[in-house]
């Protein structure tokens, strides 16, 4: 129902207020307070039959366009304005910038939204993403069904607000977009809340998800390293998995194996009383026993299947099946059951023989290079460290340097020294050197196929980035929050320093976003508006075992070559 214009009379003055009969009770009177003065807390509005109260039903009380409250009330300090004055990020200067950009922003919860809110902040961990979307709607913005090209057109204009503000950001246009597009996000609590109807229902955030990624599908993919337009979607080429599926009968070893090829946007980890990793409950959902009619027997039979993927995206999304149908109570129940995910998930046993093939020597070969970069920062820390401790006492010292040159810097000339003799015990090159020799090394050994594969992951090796957590028992209540790796929103300094490079060192442009050290593995926490930093070492905690918040919706990340 849209927003209707009343007025209200307080202290012998008429104002004109909107009243939205669609929210709770409690935004009416925060705008008669803004008009007024008087705060909620000791607020009267009259109504027939009594007062207004903060879970009154609008429906009972069904106002008119251009009705009259009477307000009563003593007016308190009217709000003041802020004590500093707004500055908008483009009148920032860099460390302004740095300041304000250091958090992401939050989204507001709109009623029972936090499912929507938990899933917005993880799609934010795909930059691939917001290069699909702004390209889409330059090319093809009125492409595909209607429906959802306008909700990913919302999509896109959120995810901009939410880049260019400071402060939490309400997705109203965007949830009107989504119950629009999928009516079930429209669905009323029967409850309500305080015994009052009118408030929308909680939802799944993985119905959410998938609804989001089937949306997105009429977003076009990108193009590939020959500059050459996509045929396949966004979604087909970054988030979609190839599964190939094979029934044997058990009693009929005779009768040849049927195969089949299933497209996935996601991998199922099915959670019993033996689940206590996420990797042993991925293969219970790919592998297990069937029912069905035997061509070669004429009856009913029992089918092992086997299921491997033939295709990993660069996105693998897995989710954690915790809620289940119980009969005996006639409801889903959530599982609380404790299952560890990793937060690098090598996805090599998942595959078919063939891609497996395809993996390993880059699998084997990047894993290599990871150990030898973390090696790398251990010395170049250890370095610093040990300059740092020496450069004290030289600083105290009256004689100039023995014999030299005039200057007093210890580090060599930068390309001859690196030319004629390589590094002694404790002296590295520049990191840029060692991340280009092992991008040639590595991008020899990706295979021909997944190189082509625009959007596929070509090694098998997978960072976690994004987790949406269910705090809570039951699977129509509870709460959602979503945490994102600081890296999936930050560049690493080695990556903007490489980015810097690359735009030869223009200042032109927008700012870019604060930089991170490598080794900074801690994560942004989403809880609605509010959000924090959550430490690294805490990721165990959303394991599962109880009603707190648990991994519900796991979001990997390919790693990259370099």
């Amino acid at each position: 129902m849209a927003p209707i214009a009343v007025k209200i009379k307080h202290a012998g003055r008429v104002h004109d207020v909107q009243l939205d009969p669609d929210q709770p009770p409690a935004v009416f009177k925060e705008a008669v307070y803004q008009v007024t003065g008087v705060p909620p807390d000791r607020m009267k509005v009259m109504i027939k039959g009594g007062v207004l109260k903060d879970d009154t039903d609008w429906r009972k009380v069904a106002p008119k366009e251009g009705q009259t409250f009477m307000v009563i009330g003593a007016a308190g300090e009217l709000p003041k304005p802020p004590p500093k004055p707004v500055i908008f990020l483009e009148d920032m200067d860099d460390a302004e910038l740095a300041e304000a950009l250091a958090l992401p922003v939050g989204l507001t919860n709109l009623g029972n939204t936090c499912y929507l809110n938990s899933t917005l902040q993880a799609m934010r961990a795909i930059p691939e993403l917001q290069a699909a979307l702004k390209s889409w709607e330059a090319a093809s913005a009125g492409a595909g069904d209607q429906a959802h090209t306008a909700l990913v057109r919302q999509l896109r204009a959120l995810f901009q607000q939410m880049l260019a503000s400071t402060d939490a950001v309400a997705p109203a246009v965007f949830l009107a977009a989504l119950r629009g597009a999928f009516p079930q996000f429209a669905e009323m609590s029967r409850a309500g809340a305080k015994g009052m109807g009118g408030v929308y229902a909680q939802q799944d955030a993985e119905e959410a998800w998938t609804q989001l990624v089937t949306a997105l599908k009429v977003v076009p993919g990108l193009p590939g390293p020959s500059g050459a337009a996509a045929d396949k979607s966004f979604v087909d080429q970054f988030m979609t998995g190839e599964i190939i599926r094979e029934l044997k009968c058990d009693e009929a070893p005779d009768e040849p194996p049927s195969t089949s090829i299933e497209k996935v946007l996601k991998l199922s980890c099915n959670i019993n009383i033996n689940t206590n990793f996420m990797l042993t409950g991925i293969k219970d959902a790919l592998d297990g026993k069937i029912e069905k009619n035997s061509p070669s027997l004429g009856r009913e039979a029992v089918y092992t299947s086997k299921s491997r993927l033939s295709r990993l995206p660069s996105y693998l999304t897995v989710h954690m099946v915790r809620f289940a149908w119980r009969r005996d109570i006639g409801k889903k129940a959530k599982i609380m059951r404790k299952v560890k995910f990793p937060s690098e998930f090598d996805a090599i046993e998942l595959v078919t023989d063939e891609l497996k093939t395809k993996l390993l020597p880059a699998s084997t070969k990047l894993k290599e290079a990871e150990r030898d970069r973390r090696e790398r920062r251990k010395v170049r820390k250890r370095t610093k460290a040990n300059a740092a401790a020496a450069a004290q006492p030289e600083k105290m010292d009256v004689d100039p340097p023995a014999a030299g040159s005039s200057s007093a810097p210890d580090p060599p000339p930068p390309s001859e020294g690196a030319e004629q003799k390589a590094p002694a015990a404790g002296e590295l090159e520049d990191e840029s050197v060692y991340r280009e020799r092992e991008r040639a090394e590595l991008e020899a050994l990706v295979h021909p196929d997944l190189k082509a594969d625009v959007g596929s992951c070509a090694t098998g090796l997978y960072d976690l980035v994004a987790i949406i957590t269910h705090k809570g028992a039951a699977a129509d209540a509870g709460h959602y929050i979503g945490f994102v790796k600081k890296s999936a929103l930050h560049p690493t300094a080695y990556a903007a320093a490489a980015a810097a490079v690359a735009a030869g060192g223009s200042g032109s442009g927008s700012a870019p976003a604060p930089a991170i050290d490598e080794d900074d593995e801690d994560w942004y926490k989403f809880d609605d508006d509010k959000v924090s930093v959550f430490p690294a070492e805490k990721l165990a905690t959303l394991d599962g075992g109880g009603e707190d918040s648990s991994a519900y919706l796991l979001l990997y990340r390919a790693k990259p070559l370099v």
